[in-house]
């Protein structure tokens, strides 16, 4: 559902493009005006519908204990992602409810996706016209405007696209590392995730925070240092991340979401009135982990 627009290009052309797209902007909805549309209780009620979701469709959700959330330190935090399935925002949502629940979550979304689905505006999405120069100025305007409160949350995926985890080099469209030229002060931090299957009917969700990185306007990096920065970021937290899932150890995790174990029906069923019959503990797990 998030969006990273491809901001250098349009904004580094001084013609009437660039003019186009700042005259654009001025005219657009305004991020305070988005932000006051806000529901608590329709996000807490989407959060919890989501993680009611998961559960029925995967065995677990598991953060590495090598790669946590990082403390809440006060600042404004970017959480860039890999997007490697369509179940991203909602694996979002349960893992800001786990790791940051006073902080206010905002994503951008392509504009036309979300006029079609108006519900997401009272979740912290807001509209970015993909592949524009005004969309290139509303996300810019809008992120560094999200980012002068302490307690904002921005999530994007600046891959643009859905990509493998295994696709390699990792390489970001340019707006996350122009992002990061602009703010006066904020944390960057990379997180990975996989879908992958251990020893259950049902598939494991495993994720994985890499190295956080302050960053701010007086840095004296350019856009496309910061860009290369965060792409190795990622790359390495992705790599860890395989080495875990590779290495299938669960204590390497910790699970923070139970989902569903076993077979289901009728052979369930069976296997437990046989535990019963026989006074042993019925267990629904297929293997240890």
């Amino acid at each position: 559902m998030s969006v990273m627009v491809r901001v250098e290009s349009y904004l580094s052309d001084g013609s009437s493009r660039r003019k186009e797209a700042l005259t654009s902007a001025r005219s657009g909805q305004s991020l305070l005006t988005s932000a006051a549309t806000q529901s608590s209780w329709l996000l807490g009620w989407f959060t919890w519908y989501s993680r009611r979701y998961i559960r029925r469709h995967f065995h677990s959700v598991r953060i590495s204990r090598s790669g946590v959330a990082p403390k809440d330190s006060g600042l404004p935090l970017v959480v860039y992602s890999n997007h490697a399935s369509w179940w991203d925002p909602l694996v979002g949502l349960a893992l800001k409810a786990h790791c940051y629940p006073k902080r206010n979550l905002f994503t951008p979304m392509d504009a036309v996706a979300l006029e079609r689905y108006r519900l997401f505006r009272k979740l912290g999405f807001f509209p970015v016209e993909q592949n524009s120069p005004r969309g290139a100025v509303q996300f810019l305007r809008a992120a560094t405007a999200i980012l002068q409160s302490p307690q904002s949350l921005l999530a994007i995926t600046p891959q643009s696209r859905f990509a493998d985890v295994r696709e390699r080099p990792v390489r970001f469209e340019g707006g996350l590392g122009l992002l990061a030229t602009r703010v006066e002060r904020a944390m960057f931090v990379p997180f990975a995730t996989e879908f992958v299957f251990w020893e259950e009917r049902l598939p494991e969700i495993l994720v994985r925070f890499g190295e956080t990185i302050e960053t701010g306007a007086g840095s004296g990096m350019s856009a496309a240092e910061w860009t290369q920065l965060f792409e190795a970021k990622m790359q390495a937290n992705q790599d860890a991340l395989a080495a875990e899932v590779k290495r299938r150890d669960p204590q390497d995790f910790e699970i923070i979401l139970h989902g569903g174990a076993g077979q289901g029906g009728v052979y369930d069923w069976w296997r437990a009135w046989k535990a019963r019959f026989r006074g042993e503990s019925f267990q629904k797990e297929h293997g240890n982990r």
